[in-house]
């Protein structure tokens, strides 16, 4: 770590964080050092005893390090009701980056019909067309961290096709790849997709090559929830490769796994398959989320062509009785042509329903999917698809798949970042109508606390780097991601020896502690772990777009 040391007498700075561990991101160990802090900058790092601040931070004992950033965030909606992002931020996370196959644009008309028809607990009016209008509008708003996303794979695919189970034509692939240029030429990160989910469940590999290599002429990068983490994990793989190949392209796995008991052997040959196109020349890296189980909705224990047409046709198809036979058989047996959670869970008792948008289904919120059939008498298959139809949603659910060795293995890959894929909340208003999972307030508290401190999994000045200049690299963030001079303010002071997470699936709305101090863009939005009520976060833009930083 190479620090700046100052011999200016009476240096002015507005903050100055002193007597630190710092880890500075580099991967490097630590280093005690002063951290000081002018208008949005980190202005020295170093022995500045000689300088002074308006205000300053005894560290002593404490870790000082880069703003984390959550690579998978689904904070879209939650920093529209409470731009705090309180459950993110007590972790010490100053970035949040969204666009897992859905962005929040760009939007036609019937688009958003659609999403306003889907609110559940957070109501919103859509004010934005594009994805650079709604990022735009969440600072106007005030949020307290940074902001970007990636432009979705799936919702280019419904603005000129809609839910149809087929390819598009050449005039609505040239018109998808504009979308995708719009996007990116407005600072768009690359192009992200999810595709074990209709309608992105229906895009073929050239598909999503063309709109890939729209993403590479900006230097964007691909970041894919792959075609299948469970029976045809590998071969999804294999397609993911293709992808970054053939539209030379910088690529991201979303939320790295072997879904499945029966696949869990299979994350070595994926590891080494990763390895190998790295060591070919691909930048291929992942993210993760430090839990056994995934959150997603009862349409990942459907097969996606009785979603075809979106949610009204797949509620209106789960009323005839021929299609409920035929659903209710291809969900209790094995196939590799869709990626069935259902049967990957192993068991509807490690399916857990913990959000519902129709309040006569609140009380059921935090039951099994087992426990829920036998109140009603029905099997499990049929209650999920009366559930589905009940609730008009797809049902918030999560289903226990991984296993914690395979976690810990993955821990240990110096190529993987790490994302919550979850909102940032609150315990309180509207956030309490649902239940979410853990990782909402827990991940990065859970990797430092559990997985660094107590089990020694990784060391600090590792994780730290795989939560900041990684990610920060990965994405072509300029001067984010690392303590430096010149470098913006983005800095967390915790405790390493206190941190934690609290959350747990029964009860899942409890902050972490152990994070003290939190800056972003210079201004202090956490004090002694309580939340300032600042708001400084910005749109932070890919390479591609205008640097309005």
């Amino acid at each position: 770590m190479a620090l700046l040391t100052t011999s200016i007498m009476a240096a002015e700075y507005d903050v100055i964080v002193r007597n630190g561990a710092v880890y500075d991101g580099s991967g490097n160990l630590p280093v005690t050092a002063d951290v000081a802090i002018k208008g949005d900058t980190i202005a020295a790092m170093g022995h500045l005893e000689s300088a002074h601040a308006r205000r300053e931070i005894d560290a002593q004992g404490l870790a000082v390090a880069p703003g984390f950033i959550n690579m998978l965030s689904w904070a879209t909606e939650s920093l529209i009701e409470d731009g705090r992002s309180q459950s993110d931020i007590r972790q010490g996370v100053t970035m949040e980056i969204f666009g897992e196959g859905e962005s929040m644009g760009p939007l036609n008309p019937a688009m958003k019909k659609d999403m306003v028809e889907a609110q559940a607990d957070i109501k919103y009016a859509i004010r934005w067309t594009t994805l650079a209008e709604y990022l735009d509008y969440l600072v106007r708003r005030g949020v307290s961290p940074n902001v970007a996303s990636f432009v979705g794979a799936t919702t280019v695919r419904i603005h000129e096709i809609g839910y149809a189970d087929r390819p598009p034509t050449a005039g609505e692939l040239e018109r998808m790849c504009q979308l995708v240029r719009h996007a990116m030429q407005d600072g768009a990160l690359g192009v992200g997709s999810s595709l074990i989910y209709a309608p992105a469940f229906y895009a073929k590999t050239d598909e999503l090559i063309a709109l890939a290599k729209v993403a590479a002429e900006y230097g964007g990068i691909y970041i894919s929830h792959i075609r299948s983490e469970a029976n045809r994990l590998l071969e999804a793989a294999d397609e993911f490769i293709t992808i970054a190949r053939q539209a030379a392209i910088p690529a991201e796995i979303y939320h790295l796994k072997a879904a499945g008991p029966a696949n869990w052997n299979k994350l070595d040959d994926l590891i080494k398959k990763i390895e190998a196109a790295r060591a070919s020349g691909l930048h291929i890296t992942a993210d993760m989320y430090n839990y056994t189980a995934a959150q997603t909705g009862l349409d990942a224990s459907m097969p996606p062509w009785v979603q075809e047409g979106g949610y009204n046709a797949w509620a209106k198809r789960l009323k005839e009785p021929d299609v409920r036979a035929r659903v209710k058989k291809e969900m209790s047996t094995p196939a590799d042509n869709w990626e069935n959670l259902f049967l990957a869970a192993g068991s509807p008792e490690k399916v857990l329903l913990i959000g519902f948008k129709n309040p006569k289904l609140k009380p059921l919120t935090g039951k099994t999917l087992a426990a829920v059939a036998k109140l009603r008498g029905t099997s499990p298959e049929e209650t999920a698809m009366d559930l589905v139809i009940e609730d008009g949603s797809r049902v918030s659910t999560v289903y226990f798949v991984m296993s914690e060795e395979n976690v810990r293995k993955q821990l240990q890959l110096p190529w993987v970042s790490f994302g919550s894929d979850a909102g940032s909340l609150a315990p309180a208003g509207a956030f309490l109508k649902s239940e979410p999972h853990p990782r909402a307030y827990g991940n990065v508290a859970r990797l430092l606390g559990k997985y660094v401190r107590e089990e020694k999994v990784v060391p600090l000045q590792e994780a730290v780097r795989r939560l900041t200049s990684l990610p920060a690299e990965n994405l072509k963030l300029e001067r984010r991601g690392q303590l430096k001079p010149g470098y913006y303010a983005d800095v967390v002071v915790f405790d390493p020896s206190k941190i934690e997470d609290h959350a747990t699936f029964e009860r899942p709305h409890q902050y972490s502690t152990g994070v003290l101090h939190v800056f972003v863009n210079g201004v202090q939005v956490l004090r002694d772990g309580r939340h300032t009520g600042a708001k400084p976060g910005r749109v932070l833009r890919g390479p591609g777009g205008a640097k309005r930083y």
